[in-house]
């Protein structure tokens, strides 16, 4: 049997390329129709949760996917924006809370989110560390984020700016670290929450500066009429909000049309839910309330279509690896003819020799199930991820 064995692995060492090319085939074809539809139904499972969760969304005319996608994940950028007077709007309905978000800037590949603390509980996310945001410039970060860039409370995140040639229209702010949410295995873990003026900050709509009444200013000051002075651009903005200077910073305009991506409903019960569904649909073609379930649902139909179509063109693929690794393995058994007469010559009984010749066949079988059986659990544990990643990108 030692003798056997011997033989066995130097034919496998000297035949390794050959044996290792038909290995992975094999693996593929084997491994990947299970992969696809084990990846495919978590994604659609957890999306369908989530949507279930939010069954609302409010936002404006546009396209329902992407509201949906922005809503839940925060990945889709909704080229059209609401004013902010539209949670007042929805509220005086009667038929639930509104919950504003906006999420349209980044630091780095991590979305800001600005909504309101109502937020917090409505997704029942939990602090693993430090408190809600209290004031203008304080963040809360996901769990993902903490991890990632290796940040905690105390430490602060700067706001990207939208293109590097362009930064008249982001202002890139530096704000404190005040929580890190537990993880929720949920797209929040991958945010950075801020309060939704912090959010108009950024863009620009609010801002704080130097004392313009001071007497060091004099030489900055263009023109004052009255309260309203006009400066010139030498005064210095703050690009971080702290203690001293927060009461400096403040909004041009009327908060009530500032803008928001979109707004998640709270209702109390279906009742209520179907009758506000019905006031956005009936009464205001300028805003548009989508119901995130189907949108979502009516996505997996897509994805599941064509994973069916990537499903047949694998199996159709396996069908012709196989035939063509039959066909290696019996012309290797062709070839190697002297060989069995030699084995015969020297005294081998017909079952060694069987067994040796076997061994190629078996090593292959067997290594392509090892690898197999590793491809579909990193399916299962990183899989969604990527599908993920690649659908809402």
């Amino acid at each position: 049997m030692r003798d056997l064995l011997y033989l066995s692995l130097q034919y496998i060492r000297h035949h390794r390329v050959k044996l290792l090319v038909l290995t992975f085939a094999i693996t593929l074809v084997a491994s990947l129709p299970i992969a696809i539809q084990s990846i495919v139904d978590q994604t659609a499972a957890q999306l369908l949760q989530r949507a279930e969760n939010t069954p609302l969304v409010v936002g404006a005319p546009g396209s329902p996917l992407e509201l949906s996608l922005g809503s839940l994940y925060f990945r889709a950028k909704t080229p059209n924006t609401l004013p902010y007077s539209e949670l007042a709007t929805l509220e005086a309905t009667g038929h639930g809370r509104a919950i504003p978000l906006y999420y349209r800037f980044y630091v780095q590949d991590y979305p800001i989110v600005g909504t309101s603390p109502d937020y917090l509980e409505y997704r029942d996310l939990k602090l693993a560390q430090g408190r809600p945001p209290a004031l203008l410039g304080e963040a809360v970060i996901g769990a993902k984020v903490a991890d990632a860039m290796g940040l905690g409370v105390g430490d602060y995140v700067i706001s990207s700016p939208e293109s590097v040639f362009d930064l008249a229209g982001v202002y890139p702010l530096k704000m404190p670290i005040v929580g890190v949410l537990a993880p929720s295995f949920s797209p929040d873990d991958e945010a950075v929450f801020v309060d939704i003026k912090t959010t108009w900050v950024i863009q620009g709509l609010g801002h704080g500066h130097q004392n313009l009444n001071s007497r060091e200013s004099i030489g900055q000051i263009l023109k004052r009429d009255g309260d309203n002075i006009v400066a010139n651009a030498s005064v210095h903005q703050f690009n971080e909000i702290t203690a001293d200077n927060i009461d400096s910073f403040h909004f041009h305009g009327d908060n009530s049309t500032n803008p928001i991506s979109a707004i998640i409903p709270v209702t109390t019960d279906e009742k209520s839910a179907a009758l506000l569904l019905g006031y956005y649909q009936e009464e205001r073609s300028d805003v548009q309330m989508v119901r995130s379930q189907r949108v979502i649902g009516n996505l997996l139909d897509t994805v599941f279509t064509v994973r069916d179509y990537i499903v047949v063109g694998i199996a159709m693929i396996a069908v012709a690896t196989t035939i063509v690794a039959i066909l290696v393995f019996y012309l290797s058994l062709r070839l190697r003819r002297g060989e069995r007469f030699t084995l015969a010559r020297i005294g081998a009984s017909r079952l060694q020799v069987h067994t040796l010749m076997a061994t190629e066949v078996i090593f292959v079988l067997v290594l392509s199930a090892i690898l197999s059986t590793l491809l579909l659990a990193l399916a299962q544990r990183y899989g969604i991820a990527l599908l993920q990643q690649l659908l809402l990108t």
